[in-house]
């Protein structure tokens, strides 16, 4: 009897260091702000995070990975309702907040289009936390799952009620 084993496929995972620098060339707002500093939007978000919030790098660069994908993956499959936890939300709002970049994201995952952020004031409390998890895996991302089953029931509260929210 011959056993043939086939090769697994090797799949690339999407890096959100590289999605996020990526976007460089399309800032075009503050760009003496943003791009003089000799760092990458990366360091610069990093930093960012760092300046206002209690943490360590390594979870600085965790939080910030994970809000990179979330933000991708809504950008790129709006058809998805997908939703994220407080911790990583932490590094979605920082995206949000740095708007030149914010913008750049919009204009290469999200075909040029603003997309909102327009929260509800109550969580969810679904899981839909744990299915976006899953769901950015299925499209090539290595999710941090430690910090997706920390809020992994508790969820954010946006939903579709304005046209492309986050």
């Amino acid at each position: 009897m011959t056993v043939t084993l086939d090769s697994p496929s090797s799949t690339r995972t999407r890096d959100p260091k590289e999605l996020l620098n990526g976007v460089e060339p399309h800032i075009r707002h503050l760009t003496v702000n943003i791009l003089d500093s000799g760092m990458t939007l990366w360091d610069r978000e990093v930093a960012l995070l760092l300046r206002d919030h209690t943490m360590v790098r390594d979870m600085a660069e965790r939080i910030l990975g994970n809000a990179v994908m979330y933000t991708v993956g809504c950008m790129e499959h709006p058809e998805v309702h997908l939703g994220v936890g407080k911790l990583v939300d932490i590094g979605v709002h920082q995206l949000i907040l740095d708007t030149p970049v914010w913008w750049a994201l919009c204009d290469v995952y999200n075909e040029g289009r603003y997309k909102h952020h327009a929260p509800f004031v109550e969580r969810r409390r679904d899981g839909l936390c744990l299915r976006t998890a899953d769901f950015l895996k299925s499209i090539g991302f290595d999710v941090d799952d430690e910090l997706w089953a920390i809020d992994g029931t508790e969820c954010s509260p946006c939903d579709n009620k304005v046209p492309d929210s986050h």
